[in-house]
């Protein structure tokens, strides 16, 4: 079938892009806050227990994350003065209230990621869909005090009718399709595209290539660079997608902090949240 989500648009051809204060980059971290069933298997370091109930080899480690990892990670974002892009499951808001607590503290921006990261969204029928989606924004509202505006489905799964069936609940982007270095606009009225970088996602270095904390540091350094040349005439999006139990790992947090350094303090970066990159976009390209 044809993809009607939205349509072609190569970079070289759309109007400038402008970020505020004349910046070339929109930067935003995006902190994945996850909750993991303890009955199904999910992202693992160790596919030789995987399958099994109880796994506690693979779920300790994810588990990890919501215990040390978020905490050793928001103390990196308070030095750098940055406020988190939390992609977060519904079901955090019930077993981990104390990091929606610390959250708030801090403003960070909440965006939908589904209930849990055990389940995946997809295979499911339209009233189905619907009924979740509201659950899950309204349970997010309910904890945060914030209705999120944003979607990045479980493991970034979509149904062809998310995008609506967002839009219905007052949510003006999603973060799944990751095909682009600028926002977009989506074939549904209201909803946009935003940039999420999986090549630099933590979970596609570490765990998919098994990388080292220099080499993840060298790969945020020489992202950026290129990104920061490129958007000499046109504003370009960079997103650090990150998870708490695996960016928060001991033995990698000094190269998460000099990769921040090196980018807040870069001249012409707008260090904002993906929240404001989308109100931003929308608001420029109302104005064309």
């Amino acid at each position: 079938m044809d993809n009607q989500l939205f349509d072609y648009s190569p970079i070289v051809d759309r109007p400038p892009l402008h970020w505020p204060g004349g910046a070339r980059i929109a930067f935003y971290v995006a902190v994945n806050v996850e909750h993991f069933r303890i009955d199904r298997p999910a992202t693992s370091i160790h596919q030789g227990t995987a399958g099994l109930t109880p796994d506690p080899l693979n779920y300790g480690w994810r588990d990890y994350g919501a215990r040390v990892g978020i905490w050793r990670l928001a103390e990196s974002l308070d030095r750098h003065g940055i406020r988190a892009s939390v992609t977060l499951n519904s079901d955090v808001a019930k077993h981990y209230p104390q990091i929606i607590q610390a959250g708030v503290a801090r403003d960070w921006a909440w965006v939908a990621h589904g209930r849990n990261n055990s389940e995946l969204h997809s295979g499911i029928d339209e009233a189905e869909e619907r009924a979740r989606l509201a659950e899950i924004v309204d349970a997010i509202e309910k904890a945060t005090g914030r209705r999120p505006r944003g979607w990045l489905g479980p493991a970034l799964t979509e149904t062809f009718r998310t995008p609506a069936l967002l839009a219905e609940l007052g949510l003006g982007y999603v973060l799944d399709w990751a095909n682009d270095d600028q926002p977009y606009p989506l074939n549904v009225p209201g909803m946009l595209s935003v940039p999420y970088e999986i090549e630099v996602n933590d979970i596609s270095l570490f765990v998919g290539k098994s990388l080292t904390g220099p080499e993840f540091l060298r790969i945020v350094r020489d992202q950026f660079d290129q990104l920061y040349a490129d958007a000499a005439d046109s504003g370009r999006v960079m997103s650090l997608p990150l998870h708490p139990f695996v960016i928060g790992q001991p033995f990698r947090h000094r190269y998460l902090d000099e990769a921040l350094q090196y980018v807040v303090n870069h001249p012409g970066v707008w260090v904002t949240t993906s929240d404001e990159i989308a109100a931003h976009y929308a608001a420029q390209r109302a104005g064309s």
